[in-house]
C-alpha cells in the first residue's frame, strides 16, 4: 500500500498513480471527499460510472437512499459491459463498507482484469463543510460523515488483503488536488511490436537443436541480420540433455531484445523450486535440478529472476497474434488474472484421465473463434497443423520428433529433427496431428442472427437475420462441401438505362460511368452464353488433402449460389482433370508456386444449370408476353380477306408473331445439346487466388494473358477464351469502338459484354471502391429477361423507370464480402472465418430487388 502524510509546512509533491489501462478503479472515500471531482480531472466521462448517477437513472433523485439496492443493480451490470468489452471503468461511490468492495473485485475476477483502488483520505470536517455547501446535500446529518470515515479507516490496512492488485492513497486535499493519474499498458500488450517473429516450440532442455533450429532461420549468435524477433512458448527446461545451455541462450536473446519469452509449466514448477517450495522432482525436474548443480550461484540466481519476470502471454502484432505455453481462448486474451495464467500454463482439462494416466485436456482449439492466430505448445504433436487459427508447436523434440518455429507473419512452418530419444514419453505421440480439418471447424452459431462483417475493403457490412436464414436454407440443404466453397461470386450492376432509342441498356452509359469515376481505362469482356461457374482445382488429391482436407474430390465446380453443377462428381473430375492438365502445359503450378488455383468462370451452355428456369420463367415470359396461338394469324388474314376490317388488330399481330419468333431465336441460343462433356464449354477469365495470395488486385490484362496460356494448352476442347477489348474512356474515338464492337457482337447473337476498370481494385476520388465490373447486355438478349414485346416504345418507356440504386450497392458490399473471403482464404484462415464472408455473399442475394436487373 502506497501512502504519504502530510502536513500545512510541508510542500506537496505531485504524485504520479499508475492504472492500468484495463482495470476496474474504485474510488473509495466518505461523502464530500472529491471522488466526482477527482474522476472529472483524471479519467474520461464515459469511463466513470456513478453511484449518484445510478440512482437518478432508477429514481429520478440522485439522493434517494432508498434505490441504492436497484442503483448499484446498474452500476454493476454498465461495469460489466464495460470490462467485458475490455474499457477501463471507474466506480465512482463512497465504497467504504467491506462487502461493498467485495462485489466490485469480484466483478474484476469474473472479466479477468485488475481491481486497483484510489482512496481519498480527505478529514471528515472538510468532507461536512462540502455537503453543507451543496443543495442537495446540505441536509445531510453528520453522522453519515462520520461514519464513512470511520469505516474507511478500518478498511485502509486491509485492501491489497481484500484483492486490490494495487492501492493508492492520497491523505488530505492537497495530495489529492495534487495527483496525477498515469495509464499503464498491460504487461502482455505487446500489440506495438509487428514483427516479423520466429515462433519457436517447447524446447525441453535440447540447446543443439535449438541452436539447429536458430541457424536454420537465419540467427548468427542469437541475432537475426534482418531485425527478426524470436518468440519463445515455453518449456525450456527438464527432460532434455542441456537445460542450462537452452537457458542461456534464451536469456541472453531476451535480454539483448532479439527475443520474447512466455513461461511454460515445466519453467514455472522449477521456478517454484528454486524459491525454495516444496515441489515433486518429476516429469524432468530432477534432470534439470542435476544439470544446474553444476552452473553457478549467480547464473541461477539470474534464472529465478528471469523466470519470476515472465508474463503469461503476449498479444502482439496489433493484436493479430497472441503467444502462450498451452492455449488461450479468445476471453482471455489480453487480459490478467489467475485464472488467465493457469490456462496459459496448464490449459483445461476435462476432470478425466487417459490409459496413461494423464489428464485429457479440453479441446478449447476446436470451439476456437477468435480473430487472432493462437501460437502455442505443451501437448506433444506430431505435425504442426493449422485448426480454426490456432497452432501447436509443441512436436515432441525431446521425444524424438521434431523442433519447431513458425515463421510470422508468413504463417511458415520451419523445422529441425531430434538427434535422438532424449526422454521416453508417457504416452506414444498421436499418429495424427489436430488440423484444421480434424475439428468442428462450422458452427451454426458462427451465421445465425444479424451479423457485422469486418471487410478490408468496405468496411462493416451488415447481415440482417432474415436474409441469414435465408441463406442458411441453401446452404445446408443444396451446397456442395463447404471446405470447396471458398468463395461466391458478387452480383453485377447493370449499366445506367439507355436514352438512346430502341435500346433499354447501351455502352455509353458504362463508359460515361467509369470516366465520371475517374477510370481511364476499361476493359470489355465478351459475355459468353452460359452460367457464372467458381471452379477450385488442386494439382492432385494430396494437395486437396493437404490444403482443403477432402478425401477423394481434386476440387469443386459450383453456381452462384454455391451449388455443385453435376450431380455425378465423376463429370466435375473429368472438368478438373482437363483444366489441371492444361495449367500444367502452361506451367502455372510452378509460376505462380502453388498447389491450387482458384477461378472464376462461365460454364456453358446455360441449359446445364438453367434448364428449368428456361422452361418456367424465361420461356413462360415469351408465352404470357406474346406468343400467338396456332391459327390465329391465319384466321386474321383471311377475314382480311374477305374485307373485315381488322388491320390494326392483324398488323398487331404480326408484330407480336415477328417478337415472339425473335424471342425464340434469343431462347434457342443457350440452349444447345449436349452429351456428357461434349458440347459442354468452360471459358475462364479471373484468378481470384492462389496458395498465399489472392490475386483480386491483379490488373486484369494481366490477368487474361494468364488465361489465355491455360486456354491455349488446352488439348481437349473444353475450354474457350474470352474476347476482350480495351477503351479509353477519356477519347471519343476509342469509346466509338468499343460501342460498335459490342453491336456487332450482339447483333450476331452475342450476349452482351461486361465492363470492368483495367486496374481491377479503383477507387474514386472520394476513396470509395467503384464498380468492379457492369453488365451491358445485348438487345435481343433481354427479350428473354423483359419478354418478346420488350422493345416497343411504350414498353421500353416504362422499363426505362428503373431503380439501380440498391442493386448497385448490394454489387459493391458482395464485391468487398468476396474480396474479404479470398484474402481470409489466402492468409490461411479457417474455414469459419472464410465461410464467414462466403455466407454473408449468399445472405445479401436475398435481399428484395428486380430480378431483371
Amino acid at each position: 500500500m502506497s501512502t504519504a502524510d502530510t502536513t500545512d509546512a510541508t510542500p506537496v509533491r505531485a504524485r504520479a498513480l499508475p492504472v492500468t489501462d484495463l482495470s476496474l478503479v474504485v474510488l473509495i472515500g466518505a461523502s464530500g471527499s472529491g471522488k466526482s471531482t477527482f474522476a472529472r480531472r483524471h479519467f474520461k466521462p464515459t469511463e466513470v460510472i456513478s453511484s449518484d448517477f445510478c440512482r437518478g437513472l432508477v429514481a429520478d433523485d440522485e439522493n434517494d437512499q432508498s434505490a441504492s439496492r436497484d442503483a448499484f443493480d446498474v452500476l454493476h451490470y454498465i461495469a460489466g459491459k464495460r470490462l467485458a468489452a475490455g474499457r477501463r471503468t471507474v466506480v465512482d461511490a463512497t465504497n467504504v463498507q467491506q462487502d461493498a468492495r467485495r462485489q466490485l473485485i469480484d466483478l474484476a475476477r469474473k472479466h479477468d482484469v485488475l481491481p486497483i483502488a484510489i482512496v481519498l483520505d480527505v478529514p471528515e470536517q472538510v468532507c461536512a463543510e462540502r455537503n453543507a455547501g451543496r443543495a442537495d446535500r446540505a441536509d445531510m446529518p453528520r453522522r453519515v460523515v462520520q461514519r464513512h470515515t470511520r469505516e474507511l479507516r478500518r478498511s485502509l490496512r486491509h485492501l491489497e488483503r481484500e484483492g486490490f492488485r494495487k492501492v493508492h492513497v492520497l491523505r488530505g486535499v492537497e495530495e489529492a488536488e495534487h495527483a496525477t493519474v498515469v495509464t499503464e499498458k498491460r504487461f502482455n500488450d505487446l500489440t506495438h511490436l509487428t514483427g516479423p517473429f520466429d515462433i519457436v516450440g517447447d524446447i525441453h532442455g535440447c540447446a543443439a537443436e535449438l541452436e539447429t533450429l536458430l541457424g536454420k532461420l537465419g540467427y548468427a549468435d542469437g541475432v537475426h541480420p534482418e531485425g527478426r524477433t524470436a518468440v519463445f512458448v515455453g518449456d525450456l527446461v527438464d527432460r532434455g540433455p542441456d537445460s542450462p545451455g537452452v537457458l542461456r541462450r534464451v536469456m541472453s536473446m531476451v535480454k539483448s531484445g532479439n527475443a520474447l519469452c512466455v513461461p511454460g509449466n515445466h519453467e514455472n514448477k522449477y521456478g517454484r523450486f528454486l524459491k525454495g517450495r516444496k515441489v515433486q522432482h518429476t516429469h524432468g525436474l530432477a534432470e534439470t535440478i542435476e544439470q544446474m548443480e553444476g552452473e553457478s550461484e549467480e547464473f541461477r540466481t539470474e534464472v529465478r529472476e528471469f523466470i519470476d519476470g515472465l508474463v503469461s502471454h503476449y498479444v502482439l502484432d496489433g493484436g493479430r497474434l497472441v503467444v502462450c505455453h498451452a492455449g488461450l481462448p479468445e476471453k482471455y486474451h489480453g487480459r490478467t488474472s489467475g485464472r488467465v495464467r493457469s490456462h496459459a500454463l496448464y490449459g483445461d482439462t476435462t476432470g478425466e484421465t487417459d490409459e496413461f494416466g494423464l489428464p485429457v485436456r479440453y479441446p478449447w482449439a476446436e470451439d476456437y473463434r477468435g480473430r487472432a492466430a493462437v501460437v502455442y505448445g505443451h501437448t506433444p504433436v506430431p505435425e504442426a497443423t493449422w485448426l480454426n487459427n490456432t497452432i501447436c508447436l509443441d512436436t515432441g523434440a525431446v521425444f524424438g520428433g521434431r523442433l519447431t518455429a513458425l515463421r510470422w507473419p508468413e504463417r511458415e512452418i520451419v523445422d529441425v529433427p531430434a538427434e535422438r530419444v532424449w526422454y521416453e514419453p508417457a504416452k506414444p505421440l498421436r499418429t495424427e496431428a489436430p488440423g484444421g480439418h480434424d475439428g468442428r471447424p462450422l458452427d451454426l452459431a458462427d451465421v445465425q442472427g444479424r451479423r457485422v462483417v469486418e471487410t478490408r475493403h468496405a468496411g462493416r457490412i451488415t447481415v440482417r437475420e432474415e436474409n441469414g436464414a435465408a441463406a442458411l436454407e441453401v446452404m445446408s440443404r443444396f451446397a456442395t462441401d463447404p471446405r470447396l466453397l471458398p468463395y461466391l461470386p458478387p452480383t453485377m450492376a447493370p449499366t445506367a438505362t439507355s436514352g438512346v432509342d430502341g435500346y433499354l441498356e447501351h455502352p455509353k452509359e458504362a463508359f460515361a460511368q467509369y470516366a465520371a469515376d475517374g477510370v481511364a481505362r476499361v476493359v470489355c469482356e465478351e459475355k459468353h452464353m452460359g452460367s457464372r461457374a467458381v471452379v477450385l482445382v488442386c494439382r492432385d488429391a494430396d494437395a486437396a488433402r493437404a490444403r482443403f482436407g477432402v478425401e477423394g474430390p481434386t476440387g469443386s465446380l459450383y453456381t452462384r449460389t454455391g451449388r455443385p453443377f453435376f450431380d455425378d462428381a465423376s463429370v466435375t473430375e473429368e472438368i478438373l482433370g482437363r483444366l489441371r492438365t492444361a495449367i500444367g502445359e502452361a506451367g502455372l503450378w510452378d509460376e505462380l508456386a502453388t498447389d491450387w488455383l482458384l477461378l472464376d468462370t462461365e460454364l456453358m451452355p446455360w441449359s446445364l444449370k438453367a434448364a428449368g428456369l428456361l422452361r418456367s420463367q424465361y420461356a413462360a415470359v415469351g408465352a404470357a408476353s406474346g406468343a400467338v396461338f396456332p391459327g390465329v394469324l391465319a384466321a386474321l388474314e383471311g377475314a382480311a380477306a374477305r374485307g373485315v376490317e381488322v388491320k390494326d388488330l392483324l398488323g398487331r399481330q404480326r408484330d407480336r408473331s415477328a417478337d415472339a419468333a425473335a424471342f425464340t431465336d434469343a431462347y434457342r441460343r443457350y440452349c444447345w445439346p449436349t452429351d456428357g462433356l461434349d458440347g459442354v464449354r468452360l471459358a475462364p477469365f479471373q484468378i481470384l487466388a492462389v496458395q498465399g495470395r489472392s490475386l483480386a488486385a491483379l490488373p486484369h490484362d494481366e490477368q487474361l494473358a494468364l488465361i489465355d496460356r491455360i486456354v491455349e494448352h488446352d488439348g481437349s476442347g473444353l475450354l474457350r477464351t474470352t474476347r476482350r477489348l480495351y477503351v479509353d474512356t477519356g477519347d471519343p474515338e476509342s469509346v466509338a469502338a468499343g460501342v460498335d464492337w459490342w453491336l456487332e457482337m450482339t447483333g450476331r447473337g452475342g450476349e452482351g459484354m461486361v465492363v470492368k476498370p483495367v486496374g481491377a481494385l479503383v477507387r474514386d476520388a472520394k476513396g470509395r471502391p467503384v464498380q468492379p465490373g457492369i453488365k451491358c447486355r445485348g438487345r435481343e438478349y433481354l427479350r428473354i429477361i423483359y419478354g418478346p414485346e420488350y422493345t416497343r416504345p411504350d414498353h421500353l418507356a416504362r422499363l426505362r423507370n428503373r431503380f439501380l440504386n440498391h442493386k448497385r450497392s448490394l454489387a459493391i458490399r458482395e464485391y468487398a464480402l468476396g474480396l474479404e473471403a479470398l484474402d481470409r482464404l489466402a492468409d490461411g484462415e479457417p474455414l469459419w472465418r472464410v465461410h464467414e464472408a462466403v455466407f454473408g455473399v449468399l445472405a445479401l442475394e436475398s435481399e428484395p430487388v428486380d430480378p431483371r436487373l
